[in-house]
């Protein structure tokens, strides 16, 4: 059973409804000692190789060996500017295919379905793609061209609903659900009549192996067409955690950040606009963040000519922030927002209109009178009265349905589960958990933050089940 049908999961459902991925002969990757490796056992599906040994002494733009192998082996030379077409081939051996559900509250894509259709993504639009069906392709079909290589989260959306339909995974698929509680049962305990509510024509699906002495119980419910609630139990061995980190904005815990005008989410921004509750005569929003959505706000913002308070706790400077990773020709939006972070401070006026950043400030109180107070590195504060306040600080994954809210399977196992600071402790090869096997995770609960990369734990994860059962090939 995985929890999540984003792309992790859509990618794991592929390989494990017997897509099987080989090295194509007639291909030359450009790395030679991964080229060497791949033509000593060009019969064996990557999936049956040692993965460890295939990903050794690989480097790019993740912390993950898995990821690196499956995103190279999909897109040899993407890194350097090339267009070189995959070094594999998919064979589909329905013998393979291993019985699962996928579980997600929306359509498939997950998260993409939440995000403003019109917003573009960060990533080139060809690292979007899944395999086997290349994006610039399906982009094409609907004739028309990315802009600076860059798509929509519409577009996005709608490619992994395609691809669900195309690659016929959706018999795996329910969606609309919503999972309460997963938890290890004793195998003995289950009764069969239980399996009947999501099972379907899955019959394979619920025969235990004989040594499972504990199998996982989740429990949750999915909503009808009437919007009804109907409550469901289903048991696996094996449950692969795939939820993503997209459910609840990080909040700065200070006083008044419950007050009806402060928001989380950049929606809040654009439903403000739509209604007229705020315009260009308006106080200024508080914008509070130094990522990507705090740059969509400031945009959408400036697009509007609604004034603008930044503030944000790094330097402009500061090689950590993200402004500073990306490519200036790439996203040329962006670096007109960290511009206006440089050169647009209190101290220094500059050529942008209805727009301050307080750069190494923080927030210390939100006002019931709309005043908001910040304070600089020296202790210096500042108030400011505004129309509304946009925190816009990350995100952090509800994990709300494991025991202990999956702090114990945490790298820390002290701190809350964070994609970027305390991801899940995993086995980098495999994905399993350390602290509880039989359960996997991928995804940004992995560490792993880019559609690019939450492929080669997929490959991972199928992997390792497929050795569990007993899939592979002699």
């Amino acid at each position: 059973v995985f929890l999540g049908n984003g792309p992790s999961g859509i990618c794991l459902s592929y390989l494990l409804s017997g897509y099987i991925p080989y090295f194509k002969r007639s291909s030359l990757h450009p790395h030679p000692i991964l080229q060497r490796k791949l033509e000593e056992a060009p019969n064996v599906s990557i999936l049956d190789q040692d993965l460890e040994y295939l990903s050794e002494g690989l480097e790019g733009r993740s912390h993950s060996p898995v990821a690196l192998l499956f995103d190279t082996l999909q897109r040899p030379d993407t890194d350097f500017g090339g267009t070189a077409e995959s070094v594999l081939t998919w064979w589909h051996e329905t013998n393979r295919a291993i019985p699962h559900l996928v579980l997600g509250r929306n359509a498939p894509g997950g998260a993409w379905h939440s995000i403003e259709g019109s917003m573009v993504t960060l990533s080139r639009g060809e690292w979007m793609g899944l395999p086997d069906l290349p994006f610039k392709d399906w982009i094409k079909q609907k004739r028309r061209g990315l802009r600076n290589n860059r798509a929509t989260a519409e577009d996005i959306a709608q490619y992994y609903q395609h691809y669900v339909m195309k690659k016929g995974l959706q018999k795996n698929f329910r969606c609309g659900t919503v999972v309460t509680s997963v938890r290890k049962v004793s195998a003995d305990n289950v009764s069969n009549h239980a399996q009947k509510d999501l099972q379907e024509n899955s019959d394979s699906l619920w025969n235990f192996s004989e040594r499972s002495t504990e199998v996982f119980q989740v429990d949750g419910f999915f909503r009808t067409v009437r919007g009804d609630k109907e409550p469901f139990s289903v048991y696996a061995e094996n449950v692969v955690l795939a939820t993503g980190t997209y459910d609840s904005p990080t909040w700065l815990g200070v006083k008044g950040e419950n007050l009806s005008y402060v928001h989380h989410q950049l929606s809040a921004l654009e439903e403000a606009v739509r209604s007229n509750s705020i315009g260009i005569m308006s106080d200024p929003v508080l914008i509070v963040g130094a990522g990507l959505t705090a740059a969509d706000a400031i945009l959408f913002a400036h697009h509007c000519n609604i004034p603008v308070i930044h503030v944000f706790r790094r330097r402009v400077s500061d090689p950590g922030l993200i402004f500073n990773q990306l490519p200036k020709m790439m996203y040329p939006e962006y670096h007109k927002v960290h511009q206006m972070m440089k050169e647009q401070t209190a101290d220094c006026a500059g050529p942008y209109e209805c727009y301050i950043s307080f750069p190494e400030h923080h927030v210390l109180s939100f006002g019931k009178d709309k005043k908001c107070i910040f304070q600089d590195k020296n202790g210096y504060q500042k108030v400011y009265k505004v129309s509304m306040a946009l925190v816009v600080t990350g995100s952090n994954p509800n994990l709300s349905f494991l025991p202990n809210n999956g702090i114990d399977l945490a790298i820390s196992s002290d701190q809350p589960v964070n994609p970027k600071r305390n991801p899940i402790d995993i086995d980098p090869f495999t994905y399993e958990c350390t602290q509880e096997k039989g359960l996997y995770a991928l995804g940004p609960l992995a560490g792993d933050n880019f559609v690019r990369f939450v492929q080669g734990g997929a490959l991972a994860v199928a992997s390792s089940l497929l050795k569990k059962a007993n899939k592979n090939p002699p």
